[in-house]
């Protein structure tokens, strides 16, 4: 499984770890009849991470992409990094591209499934104040 992995402003560990959990039981592998119905860790395939910050592109005006909701290069590396090491713990083969370098990627694509998966941060858990009686 070839995964492009980008980082954005406000991401963080939680969300990477939710990420993972979903790529590695998603079920997008053909079964015996055919039927999308095995996961990564069912088929025990290899799973190459790829940094792709320009996934982050806003193309909502001009011609020119922004990428001002990509995260900063440094946190984009750390959470690339702990992402790749979080996998590596988890699934028994995982490589990876260089962050951050010019890598020339090919896929041959075995079948119609790109998928994109985008993790929302969790929404904040508030107290309310004890109230006196």
């Amino acid at each position: 499984m070839l995964v492009l992995l980008c980082a954005e402003r406000g991401d963080g560990e939680a969300q990477a770890d939710r990420l993972l959990s979903k790529m590695l039981k998603l079920r997008i592998f053909s079964d015996g009849d055919g039927k999308m119905n095995r996961s990564l860790q069912d088929t025990g395939g290899g799973l190459l991470l790829v940094s792709q910050f320009t996934l982050a592109a806003d193309t909502s005006s001009g011609n020119r992409p922004g990428f001002s909701a990509a995260a900063l290069p440094e946190e984009g590396r750390r959470l690339f990094d702990y992402f790749v090491a979080r996998a590596r713990a988890a699934h028994p083969l995982v490589q990876t591209g260089r962050f951050g370098a010019d890598m020339q990627v090919a896929l041959v694509n075995d079948g119609p499934v790109t998928i994109a998966l985008h993790m929302a941060p969790e929404p904040a858990v508030r107290a309310l104040p004890a109230q006196s009686a």
